[in-house]
Formats: C-alpha cells, structure tokens, sequence
C-alpha cells in the first residue's frame, strides 16, 4: 500500500513523499485496514519505531473535523506539535500549561496537542471546543497502568466518550501482554505486530561476549580490570565504544542519575567523540555544577539525561544526539519514555533500581522501551539491545528481559487517592448528581470494564463521605442528591487533589488565627509545600539538624506546629522545600541552591512551577473563604520569571 492511494491531499502526498515516506509499513497498512482513515476506532499495539506517528496523522488527518492528540510528557508534547505543525495546510496548537483555565482558543486549531492531565482540566472548567473533535489520539496508552496518570487517563477518555458520542479513538501503545483488554475497552480494532523496520536483535552480555536472541554472538574488548575497576562499567563503556567505532550512536541506561554522570564521566576519558559547538551552546545557557559537568562531557561527544537537569538542557542533549552531535547519552530510564532519541545499540547497565524501600527489577515493559530505541530507519542496517550481566544474573536476564513478554495492563483507578480526585470532578462538572449517576459515569472507566463484576457503587460510597468531611460534596440522603460546595467547585476548577485542598483550606484558617507580623513569605510556601500535590524533595541525614534549627527559628510563621505534625519527617521535607523557594524568590542563584542543598537544576525548575501552580490555587480557596492572604499572590509573583 502506497501512500498515494490514501485519501490525502496531494500536498500532504507530496510532503510524504519528499519526506521518503511512499509505501506504508505492514503495521501501517493494517491499521487503514483497520478503518483508521475511515473514522473508526483502532488500537495499535506496535514496537517503537513501526510507524505510530503516521497512523496518528492518517486518523487525524482524514477525521471530519478536529484532532486531538494526548500525550504523558511536556516534553514529548513540543516534538508531536512541531512534526503536526509542519505539515501542509494544518494548523496545530499546543497547550500543556495552566491548569484552571478551559483554553478555550483551542478551538480554533485543526489539531491539538495536550497532555492528559490539561485535556481533564479543560473538561472541568468547561471548555467547548472539546465537543467539537472528531478524532482523539492517545499516545502510550499502555500507561493506563501507571499510578496517578493512569486514572486521569481513564476518566478523561471516558468523558470524552460520553460528550462526543461519534468520537473516532486511536489508541498507540507498547507490545504489552493484554493489548486486546484496551481494545476490547475502547471497542475498537486491534492492530498487533511485532514488525519493525529495522531488525533488533536483544542479548546478554556475560565475560566479553554478548549473546543474542538470534543465536548469534558478539565478542567484546574489555580490557583487564584493575582492584578498582567496575566491571559492568568497564563492560558498558566497551561495548559503547565498539558501537561508535563501527558508526553507531549508542544509548546507555543506568539506575540513577549520579550514575547517569559518572558513566558519562568516564566515556568522556575514551575520546569516542567531539562537540566543541554543542558544548558553547549549553554554556551559554547558564551554569550550575551540573551543568558545567553536562558541558564538559559535551566537549568530548558524550551527553547524559535525566530529571535533575533543566528542560533547556535536557532539550538541547535531545536535539543533538538526533543531529548526531552526541555520539552517546547515558541517561536513566525516563528517557526511553516515549522522547525520540534513537540509537543503533542500547546498552542497559542497571537493570535494577530504587523504590524508596528496596532495590527492585525495572518492570519488562520498561525494558523492553529501551530495547526498542535500538535501530534507527533509513540510518542503521540494525538496531542492538544489550544488557549487562555476570555469571550469576546472565541466565536471569535472559528469561526475565529477553524471552518474556511485557506485563499485562491494569487498571490503577481504585486508588483512594485517585479515587477523590474523579469522584469530586464528575459532581463539580455536573456530570453526575447521586452516588448512583457517579458509579454510572465511572462504568465507562478501564477499571469497569476489567472488573465488570464489581460494585461501583460500593466502591464509591465511602470517597463520597471522606469528601464530605473535607467539605467538598453536600450529600442528601443516602447518597442520593449530590452536589459540590464551593470549595469543592474550586479545587477542582483549579486542578489540585481534594486532599491539597482540605490542607490548603486548614492552612488558610490557621493563618486567620495568626498574628498579622507572623504570616510571611514563608507561611504561604509551607501551607503549599505541605500538599501531597507538592513534590517531594530529598532530605539527607547531614540536613536534618539544620532544618530542625530552621523551622524552631521560623516557627512562629508556620500553620504546623513541630510537635503536632502528623509525620515530622514529611513536614520537615516540607519546610526544606519551602525554604529553598523563599531563598529562590529572594535572588539567591540556582548554582547557590543546587550546591547548598542538594538538588537539581530540573528538580528546583518543576518545584518552582508547582509551587506557583499551588500559590494560585491558595489565592483562589481564599476567595471563596473570604479570607485576604496576599503573600500568597505576592510570592507567586517572586518565583515567576
């Protein structure tokens, strides 16, 4: 099947074809089968690199009116708006940023790009432009699983469904165990393959050799480890080498993000590489010791990725490895989540990670992304995945990684807490009125169609009271006239969990009873920074005694006392993020506050938006508290650029 026989314009034919995109891949070609370009529902469960992106454009393109195209991550977001951006006649629009407004200019886009989590809000705040779509595009779907995003996901398909009743789906995932769950959900065709248009071979390494899935192997030069030496590290920055020297790029995925610096540290030493241009450039975009040890690997080819870096360098580490500036990026398992960065040999070092508890296997799905970045099309005859392990694990390996299949899919929205958050949604959007009308709208919901035998009333019933305890739903009866308050009207309106806002509404009330020369900078940013909507920052041992210095010292300002926080330790993680908030709204330099207190560029950047995004929701709750607390505003107003 040629892309000239698709109902395409000739221009968008003509931009394909220049593209060097004139026959369409089998998974491709199954999908139009399917009635992707005819309007109906499709559920493509297909690897990396087989053509999800054009399936997506031929269902948005060829729909009788508007796209909506979903996604999990910002940054994933930019790169489908500018491919949808760029294509003949079609103007696409983006929106990934405030979440308490219904964007409502959206409208007048042919396409939109959106995370999941700003489509949900639109709905809440009644956006109209979403009743006028006739295709949406889910991209990962398999994240249904994932806790948090999962549910948000569940819930904002399933009132699409129900605003836009003819609503064409097309769903992109994995290679996951149960693909035929989602479609069957959904009611749509399934598109499975495992096809791929450049050949992957997967292996275990063990003592310099790789041996493949394919029966083949691979001999690998690792030179004689010294006393101090790490072998898999040694065995890692080998094969890298190897896959360079040979015209490759590689990817290479280790457990945490010093690790992800270490290992780049080390290849830098093998002179795989030069990029002096790309090293001014991420000079110039201003310097924090991370940064300036992201440059100084730069210099020699070598990246490395992770959260802790700002999105403008993370961004520019993407855009130069796809310029094939980089020659390898080390990066921690996030990377593989759905940003395009393909290599012609992955290598995964760790395949283990931290919890918070434990050290624990990655799942397969995880894995199996980053096996799937390997082999990049119309650039490398092959593609490599490579995952390094001993004696003792190589067997393991092997069965856990390279011969399972990925875990089946389930449904994460009985979780109380994600549980709250929709139950208040549905009521505050009218779309439901009783406790029956709720579980009537959550019957369309993934988890209803897994566990069809279950009582979502039930399910629901004691959410519906723990709401009302954070006054947040008036009930009558037994459930069977609801309605919200209006602060349960605004804290959904402003896109927090009801468990921040009933912490926000009791911050709030404290600080009426406080002393006026008491409520500060620092009050607002411990009533946010104490919300389970807050990130969580990292509180080492050497810190605790000065942050129990700090807050005795600041306490009178503080809505917790110290002994009557119901966890000292989160409160006291609290406080650390909300000092490092006020020392960055008072001008102290993120190089400053990185060294100080162990955080990273990228982690103060996403503490500093949610702050904002929290200050704002505070302000808010306070009007319809009629309670004035201005620091709430004034500090919003430091922290933004």
């Amino acid at each position: 099947m040629h892309v000239r026989d698709l109902p395409l314009s000739s221009a968008l034919v003509a931009h394909y074809e220049d593209a060097g995109i004139e026959e369409l891949y089998p998974p491709q070609a199954a999908a139009v089968e399917a009635g992707v370009a005819r309007g109906d529902r499709v559920v493509a469960a297909i690897p990396t690199a087989s053509g999800k992106t054009f399936i997506a454009e031929l269902a948005m393109l060829t729909a009788d009116g508007p796209g909506l195209y979903i996604v999990p991550l910002r940054a994933l977001a930019r790169e489908k708006y500018e491919t949808f951006d760029s294509l003949p006649g079609v103007d696409a629009g983006i929106s990934t940023g405030d979440f308490d407004t219904p964007d409502e200019d959206l409208g007048e886009y042919d396409i939109v790009v959106a995370t999941s989590e700003k489509v949900d809000s639109a709905i809440r705040n009644g956006a109209s432009w979403v009743e006028n779509l006739a295709c949406v595009v889910v991209d990962e779907v398999h994240l249904l699983g994932a806790p948090g995003r999962g549910p948000t996901l569940e819930v904002t398909l399933a009132t699409l469904q129900r605003r836009v009743p003819n609503l064409q789906v097309v769903a992109l995932s994995a290679t996951v165990d149960n693909p035929e769950d989602i479609a069957s959900w959904l009611d749509a065709e399934l598109v499975q393959s495992m096809w791929r248009p450049v050949s992957l071979r997967t292996g275990v390494y063990c003592d310099r050799t790789v041996e493949f899935d394919d029966g083949s192997t691979l001999a690998v030069d690792v030179p004689t480890l010294g006393p101090n030496d790490d072998g898999d590290t040694e065995a890692t920055v080998s094969l890298v080498a190897d896959a360079i020297d040979n015209g490759g790029q590689c990817l290479a995925f280790v457990r945490s993000r010093r690790e992800a610096e270490a290992l780049a540290e080390r290849l830098a030493d093998e002179d795989i590489g030069s990029a002096p241009d790309l090293a001014d450039e991420l000079e110039e975009l201003g310097g924090t010791t991370t940064g300036r040890r992201l440059t100084d690997c730069a210099r020699t080819g070598v990246g490395f990725h992770h959260a802790g870096l700002r999105s403008a360098h993370r961004m520019a580490v993407e855009n130069a490895f796809r310029e094939k500036r980089l020659s390898v990026i080390c990066a921690t398992p996030t990377l593989a989540a759905g940003v395009n960065v393909p290599a012609r040999r992955v290598v995964i070092r760790d395949q283990k990670r931290y919890t918070g508890e434990e050290m624990a296997w990655i799942p397969v799905l995880d894995v199996h992304q980053m096996c799937g970045r390997a082999g990049r099309p119309h650039l490398d005859p092959y593609g490599e995945a490579v995952l390094v392990g001993d004696e003792s694990t190589k067997d393991d390996l092997r069965v856990r990684y390279v011969e399972a299949d990925a875990e089946a899919i389930h449904s994460q929205f009985a979780d109380p807490e994600a549980l709250r958050t929709h139950v208040l949604s549905v009521v505050a959007s009218d779309f439901a009125d009783s406790l029956q009308g709720v579980a009537d709208v959550f019957s369309a919901t993934y988890y209803a169609h897994q566990n069809p035998d279950g009582d979502l009333t039930d399910l629901v019933r004691d959410i519906v009271v723990e709401l009302a305890e954070m006054e947040m739903l008036d009930i009558e009866g037994d459930g069977e006239t609801l309605s919200a308050t209006p602060l349960g009207l605004q804290t959904s309106r402003q896109y927090i969990s009801p468990s921040s806002g009933a912490a926000i509404v009791d911050g709030i009330r404290t600080i009426e009873g406080m002393a006026d020369e008491h409520v500060t900078a620092r009050t607002a940013l411990e009533v946010v920074c104490d919300t389970p909507d807050m990130l969580d920052t990292y509180l080492g041992n050497r810190e605790r005694a000065l942050m129990y210095q700090y807050a005795r010292s600041h306490a009178a300002e503080f809505t917790t006392a110290m002994g009557e926080a119901e966890s000292f330790e989160k409160w006291l993680t609290a406080v650390k993020t909300a000092r490092i908030l006020h020392e960055w709204s008072q001008g102290v330099s993120i190089d400053d506050l990185v060294d100080q207190y162990r955080i990273g560029p990228g982690d103060l950047e996403s503490r500093i938006e949610r702050a904002e995004w929290l200050l704002g929701a505070a302000d808010a709750l306070c009007g319809v508290l009629e309670v004035d607390v201005p620091q709430f505003r004034e500090v919003r107003a430091l922290l933004s650029p």
